[in-house]
């Protein structure tokens, strides 16, 4: 006789699911980053994607009281650096454009529509 607790019909197909993904997956090897996207896929499936947003702040909190706030200005500029070596600054100029011109189109349409 079997015993059907509550939620396992759900995890049953789960497992049917992860049976059959492992099965297939045998038949060749994975990437790291094949391995990881399943990894961070099933982690989403089963927390939720609110789940990384909470995380990313805790780690950027922990980041912050390590290393000071001034850290995130030192990686910005590094990060910045190395955007101009591999794009050239005519993209920093593309983007900016680009950001003052939705910039106009939210205002524009701000005015438009003033209750929200």
């Amino acid at each position: 006789m079997r015993h059907v607790r509550a939620g396992g019909a759900r995890a049953r197909e789960e497992w049917l699911t992860m049976a059959r993904e492992t099965e297939r997956d045998a038949k060749r090897e994975m990437t790291v980053a094949e391995a990881g996207k399943k990894g961070g896929d099933r982690v989403k499936a089963k927390y939720g994607k609110e789940f990384y947003t909470e995380i990313g702040h805790k780690g950027g909190r922990a980041t912050r009281e390590k290393y000071g706030p001034e850290f995130y200005g030192e990686i910005g500029k590094k990060g910045g650096q190395t955007t101009a070596e591999k794009h050239g600054p005519e993209f920093f100029e593309r983007i900016g454009k680009k950001g003052g011109q939705r910039v106009r189109e939210l205002i524009e349409r701000g005015k438009q529509n003033p209750q929200g």
